[in-house]
């Protein structure tokens, strides 16, 4: 692959990361938005539907994460790099998902800066900014 080619498919690859965070209110189900825009220290855990939370988080990770894992292909084209990155993000996934559920059906003010940074993980591509150095320094010093 040519580098133009694979920075072209890269730019795209991160536009549509840019893009989920700029529609995130028009895509996906989240309350929490709102909430922790404003004063959350202070204030009540909005009302939500938790199955169509759990949904439209458990959509959101999978969209970051199909796109994380195919710029991770396109850096390092390795199959190994993918399948254990895969392995990163299922593994995650189930331990994120199930704190994740303890703050939205246990919701205690003392718990939110927690349950935001949780969330965070959870809605945002945090694990591709930790896996590129990860992988590039394995390669490098390979």
């Amino acid at each position: 692959m040519n580098k133009a080619l694979k920075f072209l498919i890269l730019f795209v690859l991160f536009g549509l990361l840019i893009l989920i965070r700029a529609f995130e209110n028009e895509l996906f189900y989240d309350p929490y938005l709102t909430f922790f825009k404003n004063d959350y220290l202070y204030i009540d855990s909005p009302r939500r539907e938790v199955a169509k939370l759990v949904f439209f988080t458990t959509l959101r990770y999978a969209l970051n994460t199909m796109i994380s894992l195919a710029i991770l292909f396109v850096f390092f084209r390795s199959k190994s790099v993918i399948k254990f990155s895969l392995l990163i993000y299922a593994f995650a996934y189930f331990i994120l998902m199930t704190a994740y559920l303890y703050f939205v059906i246990n919701p205690k003010q003392d718990d939110y800066y927690l349950f935001f940074n949780i969330r965070r993980f959870l809605i945002q591509p945090i694990f591709l900014l930790l896996l590129i150095p990860a992988f590039y320094y394995h390669k490098i010093k390979n």
